[in-house]
């Protein structure tokens, strides 16, 4: 146990009291390694935010329970008050828990706070480590900054001294997924700039964001290659619009080309296709070429078998799951490209061993949520990025309240990350406008559109709306009603859904005119309605390619955009290939855009068709109605007429659960 788990959890005595009360304007509890000890410890943490649905889950699942003399869900709840009064939560809670308060100036008292506040959760135990051992004195605000860019994320931008040093610390500091803050990517930037280092280029981008990193990254390599003759196409991802920076990498420096050679790897950078590779060529060159349909298939083989090899385990973070979705679907992607009838040896061997991911995959991210990691996911901050769709409300929430004064939420139904990789492709190089900041997000359980959509929303657990978790015709109010109580009034919000086609932006451009609404939520439902129809993935990929060529996404991204808008894209499922089983009789929630669970509201109907199933999977997810069941279809099979093979939603797998959410902007230098 850490230094900082040790700290924070020695207040924290299960056998003390049964009802506890923490004061957090921090958030510092939240931390999803601190909540799973906490379990482990026999507490549970609820947080206190609307009154009224605290009052109703605290009532239903603890204090009628106390009442009988039972000890209910865990032996100690938290509640979680995220400010520094307990005089904020209800009489009866105060009066009745024991009080603990928590602050980051307080444990952090020699850095300056408001710094340490920008530091993510996940991090402060490298930090606390760092302050107990190398700080003897206070620091001030800038001293504070070098000291936690030092520490924690191990970058000393004093101590870069030209472009070779810049590169290879940015790579590497990208690679182990140590993107900065907005604070400190800025703080580095202004010391880097100071000394004459890319005076002119937007350095703290570069700095907090790993896609437009690479993004410059991958420009730079195919101009380079072109410099010493090797023209072809990218694999994969298109040309870059030609309004971005000529940025020149050093890759035949050495330390380079040990974090470059890394990304190409890892699928993080695509290699460039060419048809003849003169003689004499570097041999720095060579991991981002590939010079025939035989070599890139080779490229996908190996992505495959590192993703195999760095696969997650059951007690890995929320985050390690969701950087190897993004990897996921950067190979998955390219899978879907490849020719089926070239290379016959080659092509099964990929198909086999993406079935080994799969199965792998997907057993460890069950296993991962059977030890309720998942379950810490659910009390989560949000305003440093959305874990869960149903803090997505909330995150634009502060968004607003940081001067994004008119939102637009963009919600693909369906969509899963391998699928959003072939629309940002597209738009790269048919709008040459359009810049990504991509992220991830865990969709609720059981994937499927009543639960998850609604969750996204509402902004509430799936226990706050039973009324209506088995249809969608509440959305729309659930979403005006979350942006009323935010201060937006409802003819302000605007909802609409099944867009699809470029014919209906017409009428929803006039919307935007004549109604000025600050906040808007789409649903866009093409990929869902298309992959029902389909029998794989690849399928569902080309009519996506069709789709795309109408123009319809490019226009609705820029008439959003020019409309003002800060634009932000999710999904609320994603979706996997799957063969059937056979068809259970019993159960809600059936309907075929469901296949792979079943939902029951009876404990005896489940008990028989998990007998009559024995490849299913019950898992317990916690924010589901007490009296919400859901059976999962194991492996990669679904309710379907037994040996059907279908593309379908509803079960646990990295392609259903882990969904892109990704922020849309112009990009800079557009004229």
């Amino acid at each position: 146990m850490s230094q900082w788990t040790a700290r924070i959890l020695s207040d924290f005595t299960a056998d003390l009291a049964r009802l506890w009360v923490v004061c957090d304007p921090d958030e510092v509890l939240l931390d999803e390694k601190l909540l799973s000890e906490l379990r482990d410890r026999g507490f549970e943490v609820m947080r206190y935010e609307d009154p009224f649905a605290f009052r109703a889950e605290f009532e239903e699942r603890y204090r009628a329970a106390w009442d009988r003399g039972e000890p209910g869900p865990a032996p100690s709840l938290i509640v979680h008050l995220h400010g520094a009064d307990p005089n904020a939560l209800p009489w009866d809670i105060v009066r009745h828990g024991r009080v603990v308060w928590l602050s980051l100036a307080e444990l952090f008292p020699r850095l300056a706070y408001r710094t340490v506040q920008s530091v993510e959760p996940a991090q402060l135990a490298t930090l606390f480590h760092a302050h107990q051992a190398e700080l003897q004195s206070a620091r001030g605000e800038n001293e504070s900054r070098d000291f936690i860019l030092e520490h924690v994320y191990q970058l000393t931008p004093r101590s870069i001294r030209n472009p070779v040093d810049f590169w290879r610390e940015l790579l590497r500091m990208h690679i182990a997924n140590r993107s900065l803050p907005p604070l400190f990517a800025q703080h580095a930037a202004g010391i880097l700039q100071g000394k004459g280092l890319f005076a002119d280029q937007p350095v703290a981008l570069w700095l907090a964001s790993k896609s437009a990193l690479l993004r410059v990254v991958q420009d730079a390599w195919s101009r380079s290659l072109s410099v010493l003759g090797l023209d072809g196409t990218r694999t994969g991802e298109p040309p870059p619009p030609d309004y971005d920076a000529k940025i020149a990498i050093p890759f035949d420096h050495t330390d380079v080309q040990v974090m470059v050679d890394s990304m190409f790897f890892d699928g993080s950078l695509h290699p460039l296709a060419v048809q003849l590779v003169p003689a004499g060529m570097p041999s720095w060159t060579k991991v981002g070429i590939v010079q025939d349909p035989a070599a890139l298939r080779a490229l996908v083989l190996n992505g495959i078998d590192g993703l195999i090899e760095t696969l997650p385990t059951a007690d890995a973070s929320h985050k390690d799951w969701s950087e190897f979705a993004k990897r996921y679907g950067e190979i998955l992607a390219r899978t879907h490209g490849l020719s089926g009838t070239e290379d016959g040896e080659r092509v099964p061997v990929i198909r086999d061993r993406l079935k080994t991911l799969q199965a792998q995959a997907d057993e460890q991210l069950q296993a991962w949520v059977a030890a309720k990691h998942y379950a810490d996911l659910i009390p989560q901050a949000v305003t440093k990025g959305p874990a869960m769709v149903h803090h997505i409300p909330r995150f634009l929430g502060h968004r607003r309240a940081a001067g994004e004064t008119k939102i637009a939420l963009l919600v693909f139904d369906g969509l899963a990350f391998d699928q959003w990789v072939q629309i940002r492709e597209r738009l790269i190089v048919s709008a040459k406008r359009f810049t990504f900041d991509e992220r991830t997000t865990f969709a609720w359980l059981p994937t499927v559109t009543s639960v998850s959509r609604q969750a996204l929303f509402s902004g509430l657990k799936p226990r706050e709306f039973d009324d209506s978790i088995d249809r969608t015709d509440k959305e729309e109010s659930l979403w005006k009603t979350f942006w009323q109580n935010e201060g937006v009034s409802p003819n302000a919000v605007l909802y609409r859904r099944a867009l699809r086609q470029v014919n209906q932006l017409d009428a929803l451009e006039t919307d935007l005119i004549d109604r000025q609404p600050k906040v808007l939520g789409l649903v866009i439902d093409e990929v869902d309605d298309r992959l029902h129809k389909e029998r794989s993935k690849r399928d569902v990929a080309l009519w996506i390619g069709h789709w795309l060529a109408t123009g319809f996404v490019e226009r609705l991204f820029s008439l959003l955009l020019d409309q003002g808008y800060h634009l932000y894209l999710t999904a609320d499922h994603g979706n996997v290939e799957a063969t059937g089983i056979g068809r259970p009789n019993q159960g809600v929630m059936a309907e075929t855009r469901g296949e792979r669970v079943r939902v029951y509201r009876s404990e005896s109907l489940l008990a028989d068709s998990a007998a009559a199933y024995p490849t299913t999977l019950r898992l317990y997810i916690a924010g589901l109605p007490a009296n919400v069941m859901p059976l999962f279809a194991g492996g990669r099979t679904a309710f379907v007429l037994e040996g059907e093979q279908v593309v379908v939603h509803g079960g646990v797998s990295v392609e259903e659960l882990i969904v892109p959410f990704v922020k849309v902007s112009e990009a800079m230098g557009r004229a």
